[in-house]
């Protein structure tokens, strides 16, 4: 599966490497709903694979995709 470029992968989770918070959005999501910092992003976001979770909350917005996604995972 290819990435949606929805952003949700960079906002919904926490990253501790990045020092994110779940639910807030990472300071290198650019507005294309792509990393800023691709080619040196941390090992978790390196290890992320798009799979039928991104299908399961997709919406219309970002906000609406994270909120699925937190609770999906009862967040």
């Amino acid at each position: 599966m290819d990435c949606l470029k929805c952003g949700t992968c960079c906002t919904a989770p926490d990253i501790a490497a990045l020092g994110k918070q779940l639910g807030e959005r990472c300071v290198h999501l650019d507005d294309a709903g792509l990393c800023g910092i691709y080619e040196v992003r941390p090992a978790v976001c390196r290890g992320y694979r798009p799979d039928d979770l991104c299908l399961r909350i997709a919406a219309p917005t970002l906000a609406e995709r994270v909120s699925n996604y937190l609770a999906l995972f009862g967040l």
